[in-house]
């Protein structure tokens, strides 16, 4: 009998792709299945819900492990799981593998600012893999029988937004933060405003008109109402 996503708490959005969102921070973790790989898109934000998607996926993929792990940004929500998937291939955007690297301490202050316990985000951070592949344009990953492509579309939301696209009759694009759907799309110290519209616009490209766009915080969106946060962001930075 086939597994259910529903069953795990996950929304399915195509065959072999899903997504779920995780508790507290409302943070998404997407899922692809190929024939002899997967892929997770990013890993929540602590070893335990690292664990509990690891658990989550293998059950979904009938005993399989992921095999690749795609980071769309370096904020703590979205990365601090990841050690729980040792054995992965794990990708970034150029350059978020010095931001681990060299900001594990401001990383760790943020969780903790956002209501982690200490404890817990000393225990990810000092556990916090650093992606070993990192995208400075496109990159095609073969899942078997499945071709997904990450795309460097950043900056935007940070200095280094990661994003994925899953080919099919209703393509998939998972965003990252750099579409919000439950808020207003928030520009921290690493954002760089002036480049976010453009960032929504190489999305856009990616996906066309038909895609699913998959928020890195809320609920799946389309190609309307990722123009229209570009517009929205555009007039909120001034940005043609």
């Amino acid at each position: 009998m086939d597994v259910r996503w529903e069953d795990f708490g996950w929304e399915r959005l195509a065959r072999g792709v899903g997504r779920r969102r995780l508790p507290v921070w409302d943070a998404t973790a997407g899922l692809v299945a190929g024939g002899s790989a997967a892929l997770l898109y990013d890993t929540g934000a602590t070893l335990r819900e690292g664990e509990e998607l690891r658990a989550q996926a293998e059950a979904l993929l009938g005993g399989r492990s992921v095999t690749h792990i795609a980071l769309s940004h370096p904020h703590f929500d979205h990365v601090l799981g990841t050690a729980a998937f040792p054995e992965a291939e794990v990708y970034g955007a150029v350059g978020v593998d010095g931001v681990l690297l060299r900001d594990r301490a401001v990383l760790r202050d943020d969780a903790i600012r956002h209501g982690m316990p200490p404890e817990d985000a000393t225990t990810a951070v000092d556990a916090l893999v650093v992606p070993r592949h990192t995208v400075s344009g496109e990159w095609t990953l073969d899942l078997g029988g499945l071709r997904v492509m990450l795309a460097n579309a950043g900056p935007g939301h940070s200095r280094h937004d990661l994003v994925l696209l899953v080919p099919g009759d209703r393509a998939v694009v998972f965003c990252g933060d750099l579409v919000e759907e439950s808020g207003d799309p928030q520009a921290g110290p690493d954002a760089i405003p002036s480049r976010w519209p453009a960032a929504l616009d190489r999305l856009l490209a990616l996906g066309g008109e038909d895609a699913v766009y998959v928020p890195g915080h809320g609920a799946v969106v389309d190609a309307a109402f990722v123009r229209a946060q570009r517009d929205e962001l555009a007039r909120r930075f001034g940005v043609p």
